[in-house]
């Protein structure tokens, strides 16, 4: 019985730094410095889940766009 609990215990471990792995790499800079300012004044007056889900999704679009306009500047050189 205790082996099993040692067992589920570490696979939640590597589960867990797996995750965190994976977040600091999907982190770009443009992304970074938008969401960092966007959740503190979201966070005044709406929930976190909420906050969460309106900076990633717009920080993640301003991220993707300045991706594709980096693209384009380098298509026109």
């Amino acid at each position: 019985m205790a082996q099993k609990f040692v067992a589920v215990f570490l696979m939640c471990m590597v589960i867990a730094a797996a995750m965190h792995v994976r977040e600091a790499e999907a982190i770009g800079e443009v992304y970074k410095t938008c969401y960092e300012g966007c959740h503190k004044e979201c966070l005044s007056g709406n929930g976190f889940t909420f906050c969460e889900m309106k900076c990633d999704t717009d920080c993640a679009a301003k991220e993707s766009a300045a991706k594709v306009e980096a693209f384009k500047s380098g298509l026109k050189n």
